[in-house]
């Protein structure tokens, strides 16, 4: 699968708004921006594990492609959600647990690199990774 491997942070766009929407304080925005995030994808048949690994915390998580899960983001926020595969892309559709807002991914390799798109309450950041 093309998002099996290591992926490092390279840059991010429009994520301090994305965030600020998010209802992430200025203090903590600032921290994340710099969060030096690796990612490590596994996938094998539907199921896809993923190693977080970034200067605040390590985490795995574990998930099922259309099973729904818990996560926890790394400011706090709980969410609720599954995650697809449609086409090459991987599609997160999620609702926050505190005020059920959507929140939706997407996961897509391009030019060898791997996008995250985020869109939140009409905003939306990318943060995009490269191959370790």
């Amino acid at each position: 699968m093309a998002f099996d491997g290591a992926w490092k942070i390279d840059r991010n766009e429009n994520y301090d708004k994305f965030m600020e929407k998010m209802g992430v304080s200025m203090i903590k925005r600032k921290l994340a921006a710099h969060d030096n995030l690796k990612l490590t994808i596994t996938q094998e048949g539907n199921k896809f594990t993923v190693q977080e690994s970034s200067t605040f915390r390590d985490t795995e998580i574990v998930f099922e492609l259309g099973v729904t899960f818990n996560y926890s983001l790394t400011d706090g926020t709980e969410l609720c959600g599954t995650w697809s595969l449609e086409g090459n892309k991987l599609v997160g559709k999620f609702k926050r647990v505190d005020n059920g807002n959507e929140l939706n991914t997407v996961r897509e390799v391009i030019g060898g690199e791997m996008v995250q798109t985020y869109t939140y309450e009409g905003v939306e950041a990318k943060r995009i990774f490269k191959r370790q």
